[in-house]
């Protein structure tokens, strides 16, 4: 890399971050593609709405299942290794879907199957990444290291988002998933290189039980952190349905296809590098208390879907959506930073993780069923209010509204993500 590179790069900005960035990006953008491509698999199968609830579920489902596991061997295994094992598994099992979809002979248990796989290897992937992204950066530049971080992963969000709907139109779903599976090669052969020599080694524990028990004190110990987590395992639920199983459905019988979803989801991720960018600049006093004001706006994606409204205003909805939740992911994974200390990071983000996604696999199954019994508009509408009412409720915790960001630099510390719905997959990518 020329000299003049490297003199441009921040400090905080070394190898092992470097790697994870391109890694997060290359991951985003196949992954964002997939998502799309997923979805209309199904349909293309000819499934409904209900059946693309199953197969969204069925990713869902081993993840909520292995993450606890998933974060004690994190917190055991050197994670640079668990994180490779995860990608590849993910890449074997996304080749197989297409391999069946391109073969025209895919079947609602295979797919249900091959996303199951895809979500175990992201339960074990989640914790473990969230340790590595954090101790590649100094705590005193964490903020803005969080900040750009996500502005690249958001930029893939868009360009994935943008080209997943596109290629969808243009190639079929099949194809786009193989092009997910190629992604995951990549990313395992860059996250190969990481170097945790700098890590300090793990004290023997008394095994898993116990490394959990101790995870959960720690997480359960803190009134802001299993309250954000129970808000947002009910938002994440609702929103995951609606943009997995409704959004689809709206785009086909009201705004043409699957490309005007793909280019509003990209609109999203155009919102979060905004407001990604945003936070490199602004740093506020109470960082959850901003963070949760912005995480009102999350419902008005399900609103716009349940009018629904013309693809450009539906366009502007999911950009600001974007951009106030991004405040709130960049304030969360700062404030995780200063409080949760790095020897328990993957055990608490596993806790995390699971109570973000807890609800999402039932969520997903019971979409159609809801669909049926109340309509696609009031079910829209129902998944709005539940993201005000949670958000509403979360205020009411002292420490969300109270807690503020150290001046002083600290030590022995690293950082969770936070992964709301509206990051697509959380932070960072797998």
């Amino acid at each position: 890399m020329p000299t003049s590179v490297l003199r441009r790069r921040p400090a905080w900005a070394g190898r092992n971050y470097s790697l994870l960035t391109a890694a997060a990006v290359v991951t985003g953008l196949g992954s964002n593609s997939a998502l799309i491509a997923a979805a209309f698999a199904v349909l293309g199968a000819g499934g409904d709405g209900g059946d693309v609830g199953l197969v969204a579920a069925a990713r869902t489902l081993p993840l909520v299942l292995f993450l606890l596991i998933g974060g004690a061997v994190a917190d055991r295994l050197p994670r640079h290794r668990v994180m490779v094992a995860a990608n590849v598994l993910n890449c074997v099992s996304q080749a197989a879907f297409a391999a069946l979809v391109l073969a025209g002979e895919a079947q609602l248990w295979q797919m249900m199957l091959f996303s199951a796989l895809g979500g175990t290897g992201q339960a074990f992937f989640n914790p473990a990444a969230e340790g590595m992204l954090l101790s590649s950066v100094d705590g005193e530049q964490a903020g803005r290291a969080f900040a750009v971080f996500r502005m690249a992963m958001h930029g893939a969000t868009l360009g994935g988002a943008a080209l997943g709907g596109a290629m969808v139109a243009a190639i079929g779903p099949g194809w786009v998933l193989a092009a997910d599976a190629a992604a995951f090669a990549v990313a395992a052969a860059l996250r190969a290189f990481l170097d945790v020599k700098h890590i300090p080694a793990r004290a023997p524990g008394g095994g898993m039980l116990s490394d959990l028990k101790e995870g959960w004190r720690e997480f359960t110990g803190r009134p802001w952190l299993w309250g954000i987590v129970v808000q947002f395992s009910v938002a994440n639920a609702v929103v995951g349905a609606a943009d997995a199983v409704y959004g689809p459905l709206v785009a086909r019988d009201h705004l043409g296809g699957a490309a005007p979803w793909g280019v509003a989801l990209a609109f999203f991720g155009g919102g979060t590098v905004v407001g990604a960018l945003l936070m490199t600049r602004w740093q506020p006093r109470r960082l959850l208390l901003v963070g949760t004001l912005c995480v009102f706006p999350l419902a008005l994606p399900s609103a716009a879907l349940a009018v629904p409204v013309p693809v450009a205003l539906l366009c502007t909805v999911m950009f600001l959506t974007g951009l106030s939740v991004e405040v709130f992911g960049v304030s969360w994974m700062t404030a995780l930073h200063q409080e949760i200390p790095e020897e328990k990071l993957s055990r608490v983000a596993a806790y995390d993780w699971f109570g973000s996604v807890a609800l999402v696999p039932a969520a997903m199954a019971l979409a159609g069923p809801a669909e049926t019994a109340f309509g696609r508009t009031e079910a829209l509408w129902g998944c709005a209010a539940l993201v005000v009412v949670v958000t509403a409720a979360v205020l009411c915790v002292p420490d969300v509204r109270n807690l503020r960001r150290r001046t002083l630099r600290v030590t022995g510390t690293a950082v969770a993500a936070g992964h709301p719905a509206g990051t697509r997959e959380p932070a960072p990518q797998d």
